[in-house]
Order: C-alpha cells, then sequence, then structure tokens
C-alpha cells in the first residue's frame, strides 16, 4: 500500500501513513487489473459494466453501517475506484462486546448457523472480540471488505471473459485528508457526505454517553 504522490516522490508503507488503531481521514485508490473493467462500457465490444456501478455504491452504503468509519465520498471511474473515509477507532473501542459481535456477524454472515447463537457464543470470546473491535475500525479491513465481494461478483459473471485477481495487490492511499478537500478529488459526496456527517455526531455522542457514565 503506497502514498498517492508524484512521480520521484518518496512513498510511505501503510503503517506509517496509517497505523492500525489510529483515527484518521484518507483518500483511497483501488485501481483494477489485467485493463479489467469496474463500469462504463466498452466502446471496443459494446459491452456495458455500468451496473457494477450500483454493486459499488451498495457495498460502501452496508459496510459504513458496520465499520467504526464516516465515508465523507466517492467516485466509481471504469477502472478505478475513489473512497474518502474517515476511520474512528475510538468508537469502536466504546462497542460492547454484543455490539461487536453482531456487527462481525453482519459483516460475515453464515448461512449454517442460527442467526442470534452465534453472535452470542461470539461476543463470550473476550480475545477474539478484541481483534475482531480493531479490525472494525481499520482502515485495511473497511477497504480489503468492500473489494473481495466485487472481485468474486465480477469473476463469477465472466462477464469479460476472465478470473483471477480482479484488483491490484495493494490500494492507494493518501493520508492527512481534510473533509473540505473532497469535493476537490471529483469524488461524490452530497447525500453520502450528509450521511457521514449525521453519523459522525451520533458517534461523537455515544463517546460523551460512556465518558460520562
Amino acid at each position: 500500500m503506497r502514498r498517492l504522490a508524484d512521480a520521484g516522490a518518496m512513498t510511505y508503507a501503510r503503517s506509517i501513513l496509517a497505523p492500525p488503531g489510529s483515527p484518521g481521514t484518507y483518500h483511497c485508490v483501488s485501481r483494477c487489473v489485467r485493463r479489467a473493467w469496474l463500469c462504463g462500457e466498452d466502446q471496443g465490444s459494446g459491452r456495458s459494466y455500468e451496473h457494477r456501478r450500483q454493486w459499488v455504491e451498495d457495498s460502501i452504503a452496508a459496510l459504513a453501517d458496520i465499520f467504526a468509519v464516516a465515508v465523507w465520498g466517492y467516485a466509481v471511474m471504469s477502472n478505478h475506484l475513489h473512497v474518502v473515509v474517515e476511520v474512528i477507532p475510538q468508537v469502536a473501542a466504546a462497542w460492547s462486546a454484543d455490539e461487536v459481535a453482531a456487527r462481525w456477524c453482519r459483516l460475515y454472515p453464515r448461512q449454517n448457523q442460527e442467526a442470534n447463537a452465534r453472535p452470542e457464543v461470539l461476543a463470550g470470546n473476550a480475545c477474539r472480540i478484541k481483534v475482531l473491535r480493531g479490525r472494525l475500525g481499520d482502515l485495511s479491513w473497511f477497504m480489503r471488505r468492500l473489494a473481495e465481494p466485487i472481485a468474486r461478483r465480477a469473476n463469477r459473471e465472466r462477464e469479460d471473459g476472465c478470473k483471477g485477481h480482479f484488483w491490484e495487490a495493494r490500494f492507494n492511499l493518501e493520508t492527512s485528508v481534510g473533509r473540505g478537500r473532497v469535493c476537490g478529488y471529483g469524488v461524490k459526496a452530497g447525500k453520502l457526505a450528509r450521511h457521514a456527517a449525521r453519523r459522525l455526531e451520533r458517534m461523537q455522542a455515544l463517546l460523551a454517553g460512556r465518558n460520562r457514565a
């Protein structure tokens, strides 16, 4: 994972730009490999991949309600994806074990287990909850869960006649992004940014309530 930078500029490891457990706002870019199409229309073949845009938008909305994040904007391009996301791990730290377990089970549902039994068992495992709490407030896990289902679905449908890796192994990252710069990246804000602002207010209220308790 590397910082977005001009040619010849120094790059930095993810552990420096986005240390696990640290809050921050980031501009992330995931690119497709093998000249794969993420969305849009291939003028050469006449095939349209525009329906995939909805895949991405639905995934972003779902993940924003599970992770301790606020998504301030995004842009779905023909072969890459931009997301501006604020990671708020202190909110995940305030969740109860039951809440962590419930969110994780929403993220990784299992068809062969009773819906209520699995979160209850998981919540009773303090060591496991500690690990999952960290993941729910981690940028890399957010981007991983955004990318993986889209890649599997694209490969399963074989619309472009290819299979295998869909995304580049690493997503590019720019740190210290101010919320006011969201529109400067050309990402879609508006309704999503308003949702993020309301979500952030709720998170701050949760933290304030826990601090007073």
